[in-house]
């Protein structure tokens, strides 16, 4: 294995990290010193949306699409270290185009939209123009098995009628969504239950959707991108808006999580990295019991068992990505897997230990502790829960021997 960066993304790599020192680092502040300001945090921030067209003009657009006539072109291993740096700040990667849920949402219409449906939502999603939701999972029943999703999407003539209520239905809270991409059975009494589900595009005009609230996290609105509660209610649209056709939808589904598991684990290393750095200013900054922080034994272990959880997480990840570029994704579903349970626990716990570092100050908004906390938490149940991977890991693991 060469985890070597390439000479493309060596020089992506200096001109994002000059952009993130110049544009983003300076501003971070700024942002929810706006947000406030507004008094409506749904909004799109000012701050971001001054920075998408530098962003843009620097060359530092839509890098996540892989083997594509689209974006940047880059290798799952090739956007890695981009995506980690853009997770260092949690609004950073709208500012590049390359923010959840539009990144999977993008390369689930790259991957399987006809021609009509990327020219009608591919290409402004690309150009920054509006955003996306995904609409899989719903409150009536376990979702993390999505055998069980009950949501149906049956045909009527020329047009199907979508009918279901969804929750945590990622991008639903911003009012530039344009479009869903929903998961529903257009077969549900079929003999082949990873036949009976289907993706179908749903503008987000349509009548019968009711987005009755955005769910706050952890107390956190996290507004504007916001993850929604819907019912669809005789919902309508032509039979064209079908992606791949009926009984697809597993396949889809297995096609556009996968990088989304993986980009979430690189920010989640970027995120990680910030709570090291903090932790570290910290420990130097404070005494207490007549000795600074830094000469605590707790303190160091602490520090030395953050750089191990993170460089093992990040090697875990290239490792994945290396695996997804040569094999693709179904082959390197256990790889995927594994860094979907370890990313996440890993910053959990490395977050944790900054903000015990900080004392009362970890738990306030000062130092942003809790709120990537929070984040990092929601992301061992986000495209399925740590126990659902480790449970593929360990079929997966037993195969060979049974």
């Amino acid at each position: 294995m060469d985890f070597d960066h390439n000479a493309k993304t060596l020089d992506l790599l200096e001109r994002l990290t000059a952009f993130m020192d110049e544009h983003v680092y300076p501003k971070e502040q700024d942002f929810f010193d706006q947000v406030r300001a507004m008094g409506d945090d749904w909004q799109p921030v000012p701050i971001i949306e001054e920075l998408k067209p530098k962003a843009r003009k620097a060359g530092l657009w839509n890098l996540f699409l892989p083997e594509s006539e689209y974006g940047a072109g880059l290798t799952n291993l090739e956007y890695a270290p981009l995506c980690e740096v853009m997770g260092r700040v949690h609004w950073a990667p709208e500012v590049f185009n390359c923010s959840a849920p539009d990144t999977g949402n993008m390369e689930t219409l790259v991957r399987y939209g006809s021609a009509e449906q990327k020219r009608d939502w591919l290409e402004p999603l690309l150009a920054g123009e509006i955003r996306s939701c995904f609409a899989m999972t719903e409150p009536e029943v376990a979702s993390s098995d999505a055998r069980n999703i009950c949501a149906t999407i049956l045909r009527d003539g020329d047009e199907y009628i979508i009918n279901g209520r969804k929750w945590w239905s990622s991008g639903s809270g911003d009012p530039r969504c344009k479009i869903f991409i929903f998961m529903g059975k257009t077969d549900p009494d079929g003999d082949d239950v990873y036949r009976q589900q289907s993706m179908i595009l749903v503008p987000a005009d349509t009548p019968g959707i009711t987005v009755h609230r955005s769910l706050p996290v952890f107390g956190y609105s996290d507004a504007p991108h916001g993850h929604g509660e819907i019912t669809f209610d005789d919902v309508r649209v032509p039979v064209s808006n079908i992606l791949l056709g009926e009984g697809r939808g597993f396949e889809i589904a297995q096609g556009r999580l996968g990088p989304g598991r993986i980009h979430h684990c690189m920010r989640l290393i970027g995120l990680a990295e910030v709570a090291l750095e903090k932790m570290c200013r910290r420990a130097l900054e404070r005494s207490a019991f007549g000795k600074p922080l830094a000469d605590q034994g707790v303190s160091r272990e602490r520090i030395a068992e953050s750089r191990i959880l993170i460089d093992q997480a990040r090697l875990l990840v290239l490792n994945a990505a290396d695996k997804m570029d040569k094999v693709g994704n179904r082959e390197a579903r256990k790889e995927i897997a594994m860094i979907k349970v370890a990313a996440p626990n890993m910053a959990c716990q490395v977050i944790d230990w900054a903000i015990q570092m900080h004392g009362g100050g970890g738990v306030s908004d000062d130092f942003g502790l809790a709120y990537a906390y929070a984040g990092a938490r929601t992301l061992r149940l986000a495209d399925g829960p740590d126990e659902v991977h480790r449970d593929q890991i360990a079929r997966l693991e037993m195969k060979p021997y049974r």
